[in-house]
């Protein structure tokens, strides 16, 4: 991957808590990649969400579980993250939303990371950013190269400052050495913001989801559920998933077995109480192809918003290196994969797909949607990064 050997260190400010969250984001699978070739840290999210007392709407965490949670990370440390880098969580005041306090917020992350980069002995690293709230520090820190993660539109963001948001994201993609962007709708709507811009795509941990239907293992959990299955696996999110048309697609077919595997952060209750319903709950990362290859079908019911439109889910990747139909709702990215996804636009043309996809289901079929995805490894975005980056 680097062919001039030469030794790469590099930090990452990450969008996700690696301790928490889903490990399959952009920001954790090239860190991944990364560390194979010096010493890489991965700095844990820096809040952006407003605090507030009250519980989210739609039945999301509330700020005493984010307090707790985050408490948690920080009390870790400085530790090995079991895939070839480090990972910390620094502490910060969620005080992003009041211009005072800002300065005094940068220092006390400044003067933490600093340490922490001695203590690793790290030397001019490549700075990747993919948390916009963590601009002023890296920007500010020693570094070879800076490289913004254009993953989301975080001013869509959930209780966010909006402005303070777009100013962060404006002032990274004018003075970072590359922005990548994942969407190719985001790229077409802000490369010409940007020093340097490039579509990457996201890639896929293609061997780890392509191999898992050669081993016998099924988790005990999803082990006898009743066949056919169709699975989602992922956060359940108020502004991503469409809970109203899943559950009039769930009504629609009382026969099929829906499970659902990740956290919920949504209001799901509607949901729990059908009959034909399984909520497993969040998984490791590495369990997640286990639970993924007993699905007939896969599904991506979003909402119309603009998030959506914008977005590109690492799942449609792992949905078809796994060789599983697919059925979901519109967005941006689907245009390449149209050959090998359903898409739908209402519950009825959603149930319709689904029944379809199962009964048409074949060994050409699984094929042709591996073969669509084996050669979008991260492995390889991480080759394209660097060629972008030095030529």
């Amino acid at each position: 991957m680097n062919g001039n050997n030469k030794r790469i260190d590099t930090i990452c400010f990450g969008s996700e808590d690696w301790w928490y969250h889903n490990r399959s984001h952009v920001d954790m699978q090239l860190m991944r990649r990364f560390a194979r070739m010096g010493t890489a840290l991965y700095v844990n999210s820096i809040v952006m969400q407003k605090p507030s007392l009250k519980k989210n709407t739609g039945g999301g965490k509330s700020f005493t579980h984010k307090l707790i949670r985050k408490t948690k990370s920080i009390l870790r440390g400085l530790r090995e993250s079991g895939a070839g880098f480090w990972v910390y969580s620094p502490f910060a005041l969620p005080v992003h939303h009041i211009s005072w306090a800002l300065s005094l917020n940068e220092l006390l992350l400044r003067k933490q990371i600093e340490k922490i980069v001695r203590k690793l002995e790290i030397h001019e690293p490549i700075i990747l950013i993919a948390c916009p709230t963590a601009s002023d520090i890296a920007i500010n820190l020693k570094k070879a190269k800076l490289i913004y993660l254009k993953t989301d539109v975080y001013e869509e963001f959930p209780n966010v400052d909006i402005e303070l948001i777009r100013k962060h994201d404006l002032r990274l993609k004018a003075v970072a050495d590359m922005t990548i962007f994942v969407s190719r709708a985001l790229y077409d709507e802000e490369f010409g913001q940007c020093k340097k811009a490039i579509y990457l795509d996201h890639g896929v941990d293609f061997h780890l989801f392509a191999s898992a239907a050669q081993d016998p293992y099924k988790p005990e959990d999803i082990a006898e559920i009743p066949k056919p299955i169709v699975g989602f696996f992922g956060e359940i999110a108020d502004y991503t998933v469409d809970i109203g048309l899943i559950e009039k697609v769930i009504d629609y077919l009382p026969g099929k077995s829906f499970v659902f595997v990740g956290e919920t952060s949504a209001d799901c209750s509607g949901l729990v109480e059908k009959d034909n319903v399984w909520m497993l709950g969040k998984k490791p990362y590495e369990e997640i192809p286990h639970y993924g290859k007993c699905f007939d079908v896969a599904i991506m019911p979003w909402r119309q918003n603009r998030w959506i439109k914008l977005c590109n889910p690492i799942k449609l990747k792992e949905y078809l290196a796994l060789g599983k139909p697919v059925v979901s709702t519109p967005f941006s990215e689907l245009q390449g994969f149209r050959d090998v996804v359903d898409e739908a636009r209402n519950p009825e043309d959603f149930a319709e797909s689904i029944k379809r996809a199962i009964s048409e289901n074949n060994s050409d079929l699984i094929s042709k949607r591996k073969d669509k995805v084996k050669n979008e490894s991260w492995d390889i975005k991480v080759k394209l990064v660097l060629e972008e980056l030095y030529g």
